[in-house]
């Protein structure tokens, strides 16, 4: 059926299929698993075959086409052809659909010459109608696929389990070079644009975007078709936040990327195949009449609030390109993309409120049936899977302030003191129902804090306590006439009192800082700036104190065994800088969270810089793999 048919009537969804099928059901059941020998019941001889015969011919091959012994397979087809074709297996495999499962090249390419004679006998099928080269579509090995194809062209052209083509196992299953074969291999004069449109929709859901461009560029009318779950290219598009194509890069190919198409990973090519997906989609669907259109991304989900919830905002943006009115679309409780933005903590989305001009005034002022204004949502704890990004109750409710002042910036005034109506319950204003709400985030945040200083200080005051001892025990000893240090024009020595000097004043800061924590008032705000600071302070002060103490004690030790070799002190100084790595490598995504949140906020929820969406910017040319 295509959607946004005028005959079908608008406000309805859409007729649903005989058999929705969830892709998820059929990949596993397509995936490739090697059924056990027939002989295994006890019930009934196995497949009009006595089982005399079963032990002596069948099991053999079994066991051979299971190890790829072609001698052992070869002496039995010499002496009993007929188990060349005959079914092995309860569910009928036959020898070749064995070998091929078990993926040996070499043991199908002789049982496929023998077959030579007929090459209606690669057509065989199981009880679950899959032939041998739907297998091989299955286990993604090319060479076997080659193989069958050279001796029967019609094999890419079977459909086998749930009348699936060979073509959408291979895309269910994500195997990329074995779809780019079939490409090649399979008519498709004989594909209709039920199954292409399937194609195309399980081509995204395996994140092969290539194909999907390949399939919607050849067959452009598919856009506007459902699949089997009666879903639209956009719905399937909307379901699969593209930003998680990309990938973390390193220093060196992020670089390069400025330079030259060899700094991009496979992610982010496959994000750009993604974005002309989508616009290609929309490029059909805005050519549909006004009814067809909302029919299409209301039915059989508001896609554009599905794209919302998934974070989806590369999809949302091209869009609001391609289609501006989605700007205006709002859901059953009169909530706009950005409302549900808020709701599900997605900054991405967010982001692009400030970037519509003055319709965000307009669209800020929408309030659900509960007079809810987006104020009010910002004060509701987040979902558990994006309260969860940051790490630690403190900087959970950090975040959490950061929402809700940056909506702030947004709504006009007079919604900060505006009370909503809930079913249940008194009337609140958004900063009353941000303390309710999140009372309970506020007393773990404290918890989380005090048990950090508390740690953190027994460490520091240890510190102290060693480098304070250290400064009137120095190194050599002192002159008797004066007093003064006998190592005072050593290097090492300058480097020992240094090193402990800094140690002690760092250790004390930290203690102070540790101190003033465990102190604090804890109000909301205090978890906004203040609580952070003195955090971020006190741990930088703490890894300063221990580096330095290290660097003290080695310092110490080149000054003993200065008359000395040199392979004493050196391991010495090695095995010191142990702890400090140690040290930083295990505090530093917290100190970069925390600077992060607190520091770097105002990119969090608004744009870096001033920018025009615009697709071309957003869209480079990428080229089909």
């Amino acid at each position: 059926m295509i959607i946004g048919d005028p005959a079908a009537s608008v406000g309805k969804p859409f007729q649903k299929q005989d058999h929705r099928k969830d892709e998820a059901q059929v990949r596993n059941e397509i995936s490739l698993s090697i059924p056990p020998p027939a002989f295994i019941s006890n019930s009934d001889p196995p497949l009009n075959e006595t089982r005399e015969k079963f032990l002596r011919y069948g099991l053999p091959l079994y066991l051979a086409a299971m190890d790829g012994d072609w001698d052992t397979a070869n002496n039995i087809f010499k002496e009993a052809p007929e188990w060349i074709t005959a079914p092995i297996t309860k569910r009928g495999d036959t020898t070749l659909h064995i070998a091929t499962a078990a993926m040996h090249l070499e043991f199908v390419r002789h049982l496929v010459d023998l077959m030579v004679k007929s090459d209606d006998l690669l057509e065989s099928q199981t009880t679950l109608q899959n032939t041998a080269f739907c297998i091989a579509a299955s286990s993604g090995n090319v060479d076997i696929a080659k193989v069958m194809v050279a001796k029967n062209r019609r094999l890419p052209n079977i459909k086998g389990s749930r009348e699936l083509t060979p073509l959408h196992m291979a895309i269910l299953l994500g195997h990329r070079d074995m779809v780019k074969y079939l490409k090649e291999v399979t008519d498709d004069s004989l594909l209709n644009d039920d199954d292409r449109v399937n194609l195309l929709t399980s081509a995204i859901e395996s994140d092969l975007y290539d194909v999907a461009l390949y399939f919607i560029d050849k067959h452009p009318r598919l856009a506007t078709r459902a699949n089997w779950n009666d879903e639209s290219v956009l719905h399937t598009l909307a379901q699969k936040p593209l930003q998680n194509l990309t990938s973390k890069k390193s220093i060196r190919k992020h670089f390069l990327s400025g330079w030259t198409y060899m700094g991009k990973d496979e992610g982010e090519h496959q994000l750009e195949l993604a974005l002309q997906v989508t616009q290609r989609a929309w490029n059909e669907v805005i050519k549909l009449e006004e009814t067809e259109i909302s029919n299409l991304i209301a039915y059989p989900s508001r896609l554009l609030f599905v794209a919302a919830e998934m974070g989806n905002v590369e999809f949302l943006i091209t869009s609001i390109l391609s289609y501006p009115d989605v700007i205006w679309k709002v859901d059953e409780k009169n909530r706009s993309i950005f409302h549900i933005a808020i709701e599900c903590r997605h900054e991405g989305i967010f982001k692009l409120i400030h970037e519509i001009g003055a319709i965000k005034a307009l669209i800020a002022s929408y309030t659900d049936p509960h007079q809810n204004n987006m104020l009010h949502l910002a004060a509701k704890i987040a979902p558990p899977d994006r309260l969860n990004c940051v790490s630690g109750a403190a900087l959970q409710m950090q975040r959490e302030l950061l929402w809700f002042e940056a909506v702030k910036d947004v709504v006009q005034p007079h919604y900060a003191v505006a009370k909503n109506n809930p079913t249940e319950g008194p009337q609140m204003t958004p900063q009353a129902l941000f303390t309710e709400e999140h009372k309970n985030l506020r007393l773990e945040g404290e918890e989380w804090m005090k048990k950090t200083a508390e740690s953190c200080t027994l460490v520091a005051t240890l510190i102290a306590t060693v480098v304070f001892t250290a400064a009137f025990t120095l190194p050599g000893g002192n002159d008797d006439k004066d007093g003064s240090p006998i190592l005072l024009k050593d290097a090492a020595f300058k480097v020992f009192a240094i090193s402990n000097a800094v140690s002690l004043f760092a250790s004390a800061t930290s203690i102070l800082m540790f101190l003033s924590i465990l102190t604090s008032r804890y109000a909301e705000s205090d978890f906004l700036k203040l609580l952070p600071f003195k955090l971020m302070v006190g741990l930088s002060s703490l890894f300063v104190s221990i580096a330095t103490m290290m660097v003290a004690f080695t310092a110490t030790f080149f000054i003993t065994f200065k008359n000395d070799t040199i392979w004493i002190p050196a391991p010495i100084a090695l095995l010191a800088a142990i702890p400090v790595l140690l040290f930083a490598f295990q505090q530093y995504p917290l100190l970069w969270d925390i600077y992060s949140s607190t520091y770097r906020s105002s990119t969090l929820f608004k744009p870096s810089k001033p920018r025009k969406l615009s697709w071309k910017s957003r869209v480079p040319k990428a080229k089909l793999s």
